[in-house]
């Protein structure tokens, strides 16, 4: 065994370790939302793969309970996989967990490969929907493009391989791609949460690395791609490679941290821009909602730090000749890395209050507040107390087939009932609410809804068949 060869392992695993976390992260950016955007009811159904509700799939917020909790389930999860190894036939074992993990790899290799191909292209796809639905919400919704469609018949073929044949190579793309996709569906909702979670994972690697036999034992007994492996001699004289690896949880565990960073380090170049989602995009981004260049000290000081610590891990495990918990380095040198950039830039105070879980529901909030308006629900005047001038919401399916005159084969109460059908299900032909306010009792008299007035305006002259205007 050459130290050439040990040392072409090393960078292999080192770059197999930071390619994900950097794309990981990037991927993580959303678009920005403003008041200039174009007006729009949100598509049930977008018809190209490049709308802007591909940016919105749903994400895995990790809070601080959760990030308490974090040692815990770890534990009792590797644990108990480690008597199933023990006690039941390993083969069997590896089989059954083959099966999953083929499964969800086929997946993953087709979403990770349609970000790549559509990041590089730029394509635009129609794209085509599974969505079940009941009672007017989703319960299983599946989107996808003719590029999914080939890319699941090509990661389909790649996973066969692997089951097959067991090959290092398809093992890695698939620990990469689980990599890439647990980066980019979970976030952490705060620098709290964050370190909380590094440092009690610092804790579990610890004790399970040096205290028992059990992380060891699972890794070398497991033959699933749960870890990135490479030859540490790819031309060995007996033909037996001979692997040095990095668990996937090294990877990830740290990458969602640095995603964190990232996403901060734009929060504080659009502050400074005077950013706000209720206004128009600041003029220096050029109308730019994804894409645009910002400055990221914390995202290269914590990139630095993670190297540096992967460094050290690979030296400690060269020199003494045995495994080392990765975490033990890379989480002191993660969290150290963004409280002395705070520190050094005057912003720890920033850095401790920043949370994104406010964010969003503040969205949230001001989304609701729009669709109950557009509903004809009571709003609030400035002083916090409902208007009594209520707002009576009419569907253009309605308005077109509404009589104009007495003989007009369908009453009032009939049109009623008619917009109290559609209106909950929100299935008219055209849905765009039209909001009539000016006069509140006439509109409420021609649609046959009953309204409470104070005082009885004038009757309406010229009989009792035609309505003043």
């Amino acid at each position: 065994m050459s130290d050439g060869g040990l040392l072409v392992a090393y960078a292999a695993i080192g770059a197999m370790a930071v390619t994900p976390i950097y794309y990981g992260a990037y991927a993580t950016l959303g678009r920005l939302k403003s008041s200039d955007a174009r007006k729009r009811e949100r598509e049930q159904f977008p018809e190209y793969s490049d709308s802007e509700d591909e940016d919105e799939e749903e994400t895995e917020a990790v809070s601080t309970k959760d990030a308490y909790m974090f040692p815990v389930y770890g534990s009792a999860s590797l644990f108990s996989l480690y008597l199933v190894f023990k006690y039941l036939n390993p083969e069997w074992v590896n089989y059954l967990l083959s099966g999953y993990f083929a499964l969800m790899g086929t997946g993953a290799l087709t979403q990770v490969g349609a970000h790549i191909v559509k990041g590089v292209t730029g394509l635009k796809l129609p794209l085509y929907h599974l969505s079940l639905v009941h009672r007017g919400e989703k319960q299983f919704d599946v989107r996808f493009t003719n590029l999914h469609v080939g890319l699941a018949a090509v990661a389909t073929a790649l996973v066969g391989v692997y089951l097959w044949s067991k090959n290092w190579v398809i093992s890695n793309l698939l620990g990469l791609a689980f990599s890439f996709c647990g980066l980019y569906l979970i976030r952490l909702d705060s620098f709290k949460t964050g370190m909380i979670m590094l440092a009690g994972l610092f804790l579990y690697d610890i004790f399970w690395v040096f205290g028992t036999e059990v992380m060891v034992s699972v890794a070398k007994m497991s033959d699933v791609p749960i870890k990135v492996v490479f030859p540490k001699d790819l031309f060995p004289a007996d033909g037996a490679l001979k692997m040095t690896m990095l668990g996937l949880g090294d990877i990830i565990v740290p990458g969602v941290f640095l995603g964190l960073c990232l996403r901060f380090d734009r929060h504080q170049f659009l502050a400074r821009l005077g950013y706000a989602k209720d206004k128009p995009l600041p003029a220096a981004l050029n109308g730019r909602r994804k894409g645009f260049a910002f400055p990221t000290p914390y995202f290269n000081a914590c990139m630095a730090a993670y190297v540096a610590g992967l460094a050290t891990t690979i030296s400690v495990m060269h020199v003494f000749k045995a495994a080392q918990p990765a975490l033990l380095y890379l989480s002191p040198a993660c969290i150290l890395s963004v409280v002395i950039t705070a520190l050094t830039r005057g912003e720890l105070s920033q850095v401790l209050g920043y949370s994104e879980e406010s964010d969003t529901s503040s969205e949230n909030d001001t989304s609701e507040g729009n669709n109950s308006g557009a509903r004809g629900r009571p709003r609030k005047s400035a002083d916090g107390s409902k208007s009594s001038a209520q707002p009576v919401v009419q569907h253009r399916y309605n308005l077109r087939n509404q009589p104009q005159g007495a003989g007009a084969g369908m009453s009032g109460g009939e049109l009623a009932d008619d917009e109290q059908e559609i209106v909950p299900g929100e299935s008219a032909l055209d849905d765009t609410p039209v909001v009539v306010s000016d006069d509140v009792s006439d509109a409420a008299s021609t649609v046959g809804v009953k309204s409470k007035k104070k005082k009885p305006g004038p009757k309406p002259k010229g009989g009792k068949g035609k309505s003043k205007k």
